[in-house]
Formats: structure tokens, C-alpha cells, sequence
């Protein structure tokens, strides 16, 4: 662009412009009054005060060199998941290079390209997920003045989902462009989650509402899975609302995924899946603790409980058996009447867990009732036994019917030794008591404190993970049937809680017991997990092995598409845990299996906002680009629209073409300045006006 010239006349008063109004009142004043009384000479003196009042004015001739500054065209491209459907991308592309070619043409013009590119994938962000098309362009305009900004234009199918409810202000009175790619009046079945339940009891339902979208009608085929399961098929009306009961099986994450058939018409099947995750929570634990002889442990074992608001405990103590009777009044014995057959017959199963602390086999309990307990545990309960020095002998509950399901036998000594118990070789892997505080290194003595008492016994079944004196089972852990059991052979863990001999992790050894009782999925000893971590996966296996099997990843697919398969190998990052890391570009449901395991990572965001609607539409953009003055096309129809320049204030859209603001905008490169006044052409003029004024009164 060539450098222009402009001529304007500016002053640079001698005085302050207010001293020069109140000079040349009270001249106006003067001369006013000598013209009432007749005074000659007083047009001449008027011409004196004028000269006089227009040099302290300065006047001056400016002459500016002017460079025009180019104006901004910004060119916003949406290259978000949805554009690559169909025939969109390539439109773009023709119409980007169409517009970069007729805009390069514009002279005085600045072209910039701004893209906004598929979304990161995730599950579970905080971050908006769809398309930000108009963040991304507000973003860009932060860098242009808006004085230099001739116009917008959007590259786009329409489905934007930051569109705001006015004209963004970076905008500054700058017209608005929209060129819609796809195709109208397009159709596409969808699913569409209104209701999708965060947390759940579990064992209980959560309700998920959702509603099949499809311009088809009719009915739609719905598949529900549950942690890569199939749990229920169904068919559901198009367009109307459904409700659909979910049980949550299982602590923690539960991914749910909604699958409906393909329809008639399709654009994508990226949207006839919704996946979102359930975290399951467990009500109240009920636990009933039964202990026998009172002991420095017991309170123990009851403050460790009640400690724990989730915890609803029922203790009974056994004072004393039947056998021995000292004829001591029944009303002076117990407060209450032991209820036998309400707590092992009647409402048994309602509790979650039972633990024996110390208890001694006799008629209280009869053997009918530890039988009860026997089924309950093999049907899905959980047994906690805590024993002392009478386990050795006869009245051992392991000669009850309840010694069927004990994974370690007595052996009828008890040995009185101070020992520091150790975590075995397979509690190295076990998540029980792996990575224990104070446990220290596999090959050194544990920090925590003694214990000074073992029940020696024999393990017959299930894991020891922890062994005191002369390598004999302290802890073991077995699986009976559905159900579970934990054996702990020493009434001395009490002394770690009171910190005898520097202490130990009595409150989380108890907590990982209980919570492997209660089937909790982070402390199951073999697991296969993966965690979906923005575009990448990480898969983990726990093993009570020494090595991991291959896992087969299975990618995301339709019941009809299937889907891709690769095999991962696990390296070791702890004794029993393996890690396997692998990258995905695709949301979806991605399944995962070693053989003997499975599960499931949901990749994407738990409510896929980029794909609940991808048909192409200019309905959204349509009230910004006409507040704006702007013009709304489709690419299908104008693939090539003209270019041109309007002013600011005209109508800046056609039906075949898009308008850029002509700014004029421009910075000052150099100044010439020509005073009007000079001082002897004052000198004379002033001269002048009073000689003739002085000429006109000596007449």
C-alpha cells in the first residue's frame, strides 16, 4: 500500500484558550460600546484585536505522511471429531483454499488461520468437552485490534457448543461469517443420557434415564452393559423418555454402557454408544463381634470398630459358659438374654461381617448355629477369627462345625516367645499386607513392635501372610465357596495399638482384613484393572504369581463392527503387580482380557457432548451472524462464495457472498508544519489596523 498525504490547519495557542476567549470578550465589549456612542475608528480596531487575537491563536498548516495499516481478516477452522463425517473436511478444505487465494487478492488485508483441533479424550474431566469454536476465536482476537479487525469467518457443520447468547464484545462491530459444510436436513439415530447416576449402593439400583433420538421413528433395540457385561436387552420407543433400573454390583467404579442398534440412516455410530460410570459405595457394614474370656484386647478390638462411622456394631460377651456354673443367680450374670437364635438363624445373613475374638467352643453356642455360620460363609459371608491359647485345647471353635471352613489346623501348643511378625513371601504380593507401614524391606526385621504369644498351627488352606515365632501362620486368608475367611493365631495385636515395644499398624491391618472380607476391589490378590487417563490406558495385574499372562486389548466396536485386538506384556513394578501402558486415539468402551481375568476402560467423556448431535446445521450460529450483519452459507450450495469489501455500518452478507469491513486505518510516518502567522506579516497587519484607526479619528 502507498503512503498518502493529508493537509489540515491545527493551532498552538501562545495562551491558554480560556485567557483568549476572556480577551476577546472584553474587546467584543469595548468595541460594542465605542460603536453606541459613535467613536470613529472602531471597525479599525476591531481588525487590531483580530490580528492580535490570531497570532496568540498560532494557526499552522499540518501536511501528514500517512501509512495505511493493513486490516485482519481471521479465518477460524473447526477440525473437531464431528467434521469427519462424510464430505466435511474436504469442504473445508476447498473453501479454505478458495478463501485464502481471493483473500490473498484483497489488497490492504491480513489473512490469519486459527484451527481448532479434535478434542483431547477423557473420562470423568471437569473440562466442557464439544466443540469451543467461539472461545477459539475469542482467543485469537485477544491478539487483534479491533480497529484493524475487517471480519470472521467460520469454517464449521454448524455444531458449536460454546455459542454465546450476544455478539462476543472482541468482535468490536466486525461482521460475523458463517460457511456450514455437510449436508441439510441430514439424519442420524442417536442415544442421548438426560440422567446418568454418579454413586450407588451396592447391591441396590440407580436409575439412568435416556431417550433414543432417530427422524426413522418406531422402536430401537437398547443393549445394557455392565463392566463389559451384558446385563439386559431391551427394546425402547424413538423420542420418548425411558427409565432404566441399573443394579451396581461392586465397590468403586461400575462402567455403564447403552448401546442401540444402527438405524435406517446413519451419519456416525460414535453416538449410538454412552458410556458413564457408576461408583459404587457400601451402606453401613454390619458387623457382629462375639467375644469370649474379657482381655486387655477386647476394647481393643470394640474402640477399633466403633471408631468407624460406617460401622454399625453388635458385641456380645461371653462372661462365662455353661460349664462354669457357681450357682450364681441368672438375673446377676448378664444384663440382657444372649439372643442366640436371632443372631444365627433369623437375621444371620444380614449381617456383613462376624468376628470371634477369643471365643471358646461350649452349649451357649450350639453346634447347630456355628453350622448356620458354616452356610453363611460358603453363600457369600465373611468370618474374622481372632483366637487365643484355648483354640489349643478342646474347646478349640475348630473342633465345632466351623473347623471346616478355618484354613489352619491347631496344633495344640501355644508358644509363649517374643517374635516380630513378618510378611511371608506370598504377603509380598498379597494387597493385604503388601507395602504394610514399618514393614520395611523383605530382607530386614520389620520396625513395629513384639508380640509375645502364638497358637501354633498348620495351614491347610488359603495364603499365610503374615507368620510369627518359628515361621508358624499368624495371618491367613482363604475364599470358602462365595464367601471368605481370615484367621489371625495371636490375641496379642492389641499391643501394637497401644504402642508397647514402638508399636504398629494394628488400624490399617485390621481395615485391609475387613475390607478384603468385604470383597473390596482394590484389595482383591488377583485382579486385572485399567484406568483410562486422557488418551492413554494403564492396565495393572495383581498376582499372587511370579509372572503375568499376556492381556488382549480388544478396541471399541458395535456388536456388528467388532473390533481390533493387540496383545500387551506387563512389566513389574512390586512384587505381584504388573503395569502395561498403551496409547488410544478412539473414545469408546475398550476390553481388556489375560485368560482367566477381565475388564473394561472407558475411554472418552462419560457424556460424549462432540458426537450427542453431528448433524450439520446453521441454526446455532444464525442469531450471532445476523446480530453481526454478517452472512450465513452453506458450502454445499456456494462453495466458492465472492469476497468483498463494504463499509463500516453497511450490510456485510449475501446469498452468495460475504462482506470484510473497510477500516481506512492508518499511522502517521512524518509531519510538515507551515505557520499561517508569520511574525512580520502580524507586525504589519497590526501596524496597518492601528494607523489607519488613528488616521480615521484625526479626521
Amino acid at each position: 500500500m502507498n503512503p498518502t498525504s493529508a493537509v489540515s490547519v491545527a493551532f498552538d495557542p501562545l495562551l491558554p484558550w480560556p485567557a483568549l476567549a476572556l480577551l476577546g470578550g472584553i474587546a467584543l465589549v469595548l468595541i460594542l460600546l465605542g460603536l453606541r456612542v459613535g467613536a470613529r475608528g472602531t471597525i479599525w480596531r476591531l481588525g487590531s484585536i483580530a490580528v492580535v487575537l490570531a497570532a496568540l491563536a498560532n494557526p499552522a498548516l499540518i501536511e501528514e505522511q500517512r501509512k495505511p495499516i493493513a486490516d485482519v481478516a481471521l479465518v477460524v477452522i473447526d477440525d473437531s471429531d464431528s467434521m469427519a463425517i462424510g464430505e466435511r473436511r474436504r469442504q473445508v478444505q476447498a473453501a479454505r483454499e478458495s478463501l485464502k487465494r481471493k483473500l490473498g487478492q484483497q489488497e490492504g488485508l491480513e489473512v490469519r488461520e486459527v484451527v481448532l483441533p479434535p478434542a483431547q479424550i477423557q473420562l470423568g474431566s471437569e473440562r466442557p468437552g464439544g466443540t469451543r469454536l467461539i472461545e477459539t476465536m475469542r482467543s485469537a482476537l485477544v491478539e487483534v485490534p479491533p480497529e484493524r479487525l475487517a471480519g470472521v469467518i467460520l469454517l464449521t457443520d454448524g455444531q458449536i457448543h460454546d455459542v454465546p447468547a450476544g455478539l462476543p464484545p472482541e468482535l468490536g462491530g466486525a461482521p460475523l461469517h458463517g460457511l456450514i459444510a455437510g449436508k441439510k436436513n441430514e439424519r442420524d439415530r442417536l442415544i442421548v443420557v438426560e440422567q446418568s447416576p454418579r454413586f450407588g449402593v451396592v447391591g441396590r439400583e440407580v436409575t439412568a434415564k435416556f431417550r433414543v433420538e432417530d427422524p426413522a421413528g418406531g422402536t430401537a433395540p437398547i443393549t445394557l452393559s455392565v463392566g463389559g457385561e451384558v446385563v439386559r436387552r431391551l427394546d425402547v420407543p424413538v423420542g420418548r423418555s425411558v427409565e432404566l433400573p441399573i443394579v451396581v454390583g461392586n465397590p468403586g467404579a461400575n462402567v455403564v454402557e447403552l448401546e442401540v442398534g444402527a438405524g435406517p440412516s446413519e451419519l456416525t455410530l460414535d453416538n449410538n454408544r454412552a458410556l458413564f460410570t457408576i461408583n459404587g459405595v457400601r451402606d453401613r457394614l454390619r458387623v457382629l463381634l462375639v467375644s469370649g474370656e474379657p482381655y486387655q484386647g477386647e476394647r481393643a478390638w470394640r474402640n477399633l470398630l466403633k471408631s468407624d462411622p460406617a460401622v454399625d456394631l453388635v458385641h456380645f460377651t461371653i462372661l462365662r459358659t455353661p460349664q462354669k456354673d457357681d450357682f450364681t443367680p441368672v438375673r446377676e450374670l448378664s444384663l440382657i438374654v444372649f439372643p442366640m437364635k436371632e443372631l444365627f438363624e433369623q437375621k444371620l445373613k444380614e449381617f456383613d461381617l462376624i468376628i470371634f475374638d477369643r471365643y471358646e467352643s461350649g452349649n451357649l453356642i450350639t453346634r447347630e448355629y456355628f453350622r448356620n455360620i458354616s452356610e453363611y460363609v460358603k453363600s457369600g459371608g465373611a468370618l474374622l477369627v481372632s483366637v487365643g491359647p484355648v483354640f489349643a485345647t478342646a474347646r478349640s471353635l475348630y473342633r465345632t462345625p466351623l473347623g471346616a471352613i478355618l484354613p489352619a489346623a491347631p496344633l495344640g501348643d501355644v508358644l509363649e516367645t517374643p517374635y516380630k511378625p513378618k510378611v511371608s513371601e506370598i504377603g509380598q504380593r498379597h494387597p493385604v499386607t503388601a507395602n504394610l507401614p514399618q514393614a520395611g524391606q523383605p530382607d530386614k526385621e520389620p520396625d513395629w513392635g513384639r508380640w509375645f504369644r502364638l497358637v501354633a498351627s498348620r495351614t491347610e488352606r488359603g495364603n499365610t501372610v503374615l507368620s510369627g515365632a518359628e515361621d508358624k501362620p499368624l495371618v491367613i486368608l482363604d475364599r470358602v465357596g462365595e464367601g471368605r475367611v481370615a484367621q489371625l493365631m495371636s490375641d496379642h495385636l492389641w499391643l501394637w495399638n497401644r504402642g508397647i515395644d514402638g508399636g504398629g499398624p494394628q488400624p490399617e491391618l485390621v481395615r485391609r482384613v475387613a475390607h478384603w472380607l468385604m470383597k473390596e476391589p482394590d484389595l482383591e490378590e488377583e485382579a486385572l484393572r485399567a484406568t483410562a487417563v486422557g488418551g492413554r490406558i494403564e492396565v495393572t495385574r495383581r498376582t499372587l504369581a511370579t509372572t503375568f499372562p499376556p492381556v488382549t486389548m480388544t478396541s471399541p466396536g458395535t456388536a456388528s463392527e467388532g473390533g481390533s485386538t493387540r496383545t500387551l506384556s506387563l512389566r513389574q513394578t512390586a512384587p505381584g503387580l504388573g503395569l502395561g501402558v498403551v496409547d488410544v486415539d478412539k473414545p469408546g468402551l475398550y476390553r481388556f482380557d489375560d485368560g482367566t481375568l477381565r475388564t473394561v476402560a472407558a475411554v472418552g467423556s462419560p457424556d460424549p457432548l462432540e458426537f450427542s448431535d453431528v448433524r450439520a446445521t446453521d441454526a446455532k450460529l444464525k442469531p450471532l451472524v445476523e446480530a453481526s450483519g454478517g452472512g450465513l452459507l452453506w458450502l454445499v450450495d456456494q462453495p466458492d462464495p465472492d469476497i468483498r469489501t463494504v463499509r463500516p455500518g453497511r450490510a456485510a452478507g449475501g446469498s452468495d457472498w460475504i462482506g470484510l469491513r473497510r477500516n481506512e486505518g492508518y499511522t502517521v510516518a512524518g509531519i510538515n508544519q507551515l505557520p499561517l502567522l508569520p511574525g512580520i506579516l502580524v507586525a504589519i497587519a497590526f501596524l496597518m489596523a492601528i494607523g489607519s484607526a488613528w488616521w480615521r479619528e484625526g479626521r
